[in-house]
């Protein structure tokens, strides 16, 4: 049987994830009886150093534990398909695209899938807003409340929910620690719900409902902060058209093994998000508990994932 590299960890502020996600991942594929290590990126200076340790492992296939930075953005694929490994999840390409909010809310409008309005911001663009009031025009084109988002991170990071104006700019500022741009959207009210397409295939809907607040890093990733409904309790006309678009995106970006991808419904119409080509793969993550729906158990699905690989 193939030997696999279980890669958690790494540097990006959702290391604490990955390594709960590669921990969750080795476990399962130990009870599938692969032969395997688990190997922290951070502790290597770049990739070279990486792919050489895989290399003297005689790897045969990675299984990418890691989320967001370097290790979804596209760089590491991109690594590993020129030194000739195989891995699970997507390329180099849809990473990249995926990665980056507005680049794919540009393409999925541009296949005439609805997404929030908004807004890309930059630090220097920042610079021309002194006063609270220079933000009257995104709020007349936004409205309130406004979401504020590091363009290329996950896991709710950096994120916040501005619903007074003068807090925008703190807001904008917190978004720029974890990255060069920053989006605002549009509020979406209504429900939280996400796809997981399996070998372009969308599993049942899962709405997210947290018990305080809004779905921010506590409430995704700590116990009885959220509930979750599989299948998502909506219309069966809604989750179809949101299954298919989820499917769409999946072609439209060229993705690979899974992904999961989020969305929000106004009671109108569904709302694309973003894509998350790694998604989490903890004891509280949502692919899992979109596999179980179709009954497959968590060694099952990351044994698919890893057949997967193999394509």
């Amino acid at each position: 049987m193939e030997k696999i590299a279980v890669l958690e960890g790494g540097i990006s502020p959702e290391r604490e994830i990955s390594l709960r996600s590669g921990e969750a991942i080795a476990k399962a594929l130990r009870e599938k009886e692969y032969e395997l290590i688990e190997l922290d990126p951070a502790n290597y200076s770049d990739f070279y150093s990486l792919i050489s340790k895989l290399r003297t492992e005689r790897i045969s296939i990675v299984f990418i534990g890691l989320h967001g930075g370097t290790g979804e953005n596209g760089e590491l694929q991109a690594a590993l398909s020129l030194a000739g490994f195989k891995y699970t999840g997507s390329g180099p390409k849809a990473c990249t695209l995926t990665m980056d909010k507005y680049v794919s809310k540009l393409m999925a409008l541009d296949e005439g899938i609805p997404a929030p309005e908004y807004i890309l911001m930059r630090e220097d663009l920042l610079n021309d807003y002194q006063d609270p009031n220079d933000f009257s025009a995104i709020e007349a084109k936004l409205g309130l409340p406004i979401i504020v988002k590091p363009n290329d991170s996950g896991s709710s990071v950096g994120i916040s929910i501005v619903e007074k104006l003068f807090e925008l700019k703190e807001a904008v500022k917190l978004a720029l620690t974890y990255s060069d741009s920053v989006l605002l959207e549009h509020y979406i009210p209504g429900k939280e719900l996400t796809a997981t397409v399996l070998d372009g295939r969308a599993l049942p809907l899962i709405e997210i409902r947290p018990l305080n607040g809004w779905y921010d890093f506590n409430n995704k990733y700590s116990k009885g902060h959220s509930e979750y409904l599989c299948p998502a309790p909506v219309e069966e006309s809604v989750s179809q058209l949101i299954q298919l678009y989820a499917e769409r995106l999946w072609k439209i970006f060229g993705l690979k093994g899974y992904a999961r991808i989020d969305f929000r419904y106004d009671g109108n119409k569904p709302y694309f998000l973003e894509v998350n080509t790694l998604p989490g793969m903890t004891d509280l993550s949502l692919t899992p508990m979109a596999a179980k729906a179709v009954g497959i158990n968590f060694p099952e699905l990351v044994d698919k994932i890893v057949s997967l690989a193999k394509k």
